[in-house]
């Protein structure tokens, strides 16, 4: 039986809510408490930016998130970034182009094999339209979903035509005609450097990079600028490094401080100042099939994606669509 207190329930129950109450109250009361003041800051903050501005970029925004280092919240950065987006009324797709479908996952998308999906768009040349499917929670939120047959796509791009060209042709036709009207496109990768990678690196001018406060942090991101400064010389001039996103932030332990010291030494242009924290929250969302954004709206993960958003909302706009 529940013990929360109902009406007719007994006085011990009533008794048990009114201490939940002032234990809450109490926490707020008491201006010295750590978790008063980071609740307080997420709320004010959350406000500021319920009311703020999303400028929409005037043509489609193409964004690879990439990081062939595992685990650094790639995948949560482009469902969460996107949520956001779409939630103040851009039109955003995002495209899995990870075998492990954790994107389509978290968006609340029909992933099994089978299933029509990136890997028919790669090696099959079906069109982008036909296998994009709308997500429940956000209706401006759209998906193309990977499944397991993606797993060997790099293997079977090998011999096809324009192999590193695939994913461009595609979405350049779905832009063309289905596509029009979408203000981002997110395409989120594998975490590796193999064709899947490099097909959406040569369709992108944006590379957003997360990057996990943790010891390491930087271990492999030479190689990946060095990838990127390749396609940009051999195959698409227009890619660049937008925007680098500091993931799993403890603003309490010194290391999280110095990686992000250190990031922001050697990209200072690039690296947002709002970090993504730690988050039992951001990390449960996708078990239910959905972002942090419509999870729990309120949550401190939330929003900094929000302000995450905000941020790149305004860049685009200061700088000028890509």
């Amino acid at each position: 039986m529940s013990e929360t207190a109902q009406p007719g329930g007994t006085a011990g129950d009533n008794d048990r809510g009114r201490d939940a109450g002032d234990a809450f109250s109490g926490v707020f009361a008491d201006h010295d408490s750590p978790l008063a003041r980071e609740m307080l800051e997420t709320e004010r903050a959350r406000r500021a930016l319920e009311s703020a501005d999303f400028p929409l970029p005037s043509s489609t925004r193409v964004i690879t998130v990439a990081n062939q280092k595992g685990g650094v919240g790639k995948t949560t950065t482009s469902v969460n970034v996107a949520a956001a987006l779409a939630a103040k009324g851009a039109r955003v797709l995002v495209v899995d182009a990870d075998p492990q479908g954790n994107a389509s996952t978290a968006l609340g998308v029909t992933h099994t094999s089978g299933t029509p999906s990136t890997y028919e768009v790669l090696i099959e040349g079906v069109n982008m339209a036909e296998v994009m499917v709308m997500c429940p929670d956000i209706p401006t939120l759209a998906c193309v979903p990977a499944t397991i047959d993606l797993a060997g796509a790099d293997i079977e791009l090998v011999n096809l035509m324009r192999r590193e060209f695939r994913l461009a042709d595609a979405l350049r036709d779905f832009l063309q005609n289905e596509g029009r009207d979408f203000h981002y496109i997110f395409i989120d990768c594998p975490p590796s450097l193999g064709l899947l990678t490099l097909n959406a690196m040569v369709v992108a001018s944006e590379v957003l990079i997360p990057i996990q406060c943790e010891f390491y942090a930087l271990e492999g991101l030479s190689q990946l600028i060095r990838t990127i400064e390749m396609v940009r010389k051999h195959l698409n001039p227009a890619i660049h490094i937008s925007t680098i996103v500091l993931t799993m932030y403890d603003g309490r332990t010194n290391l999280a401080r110095e990686v992000a010291a250190d990031v922001r030494g050697h990209f200072p242009a690039e690296t947002l100042e709002i970090t993504v924290p730690r988050s039992v929250r951001i990390s449960e969302a996708p078990s239910f099939g959905k972002t942090v954004i419509t999870h729990d709206p309120h949550s401190s993960g939330a929003v900094a994606y929000l302000g995450i958003a905000r941020e790149i909302a305004a860049r685009g706009s200061t700088k000028g669509a890509s």
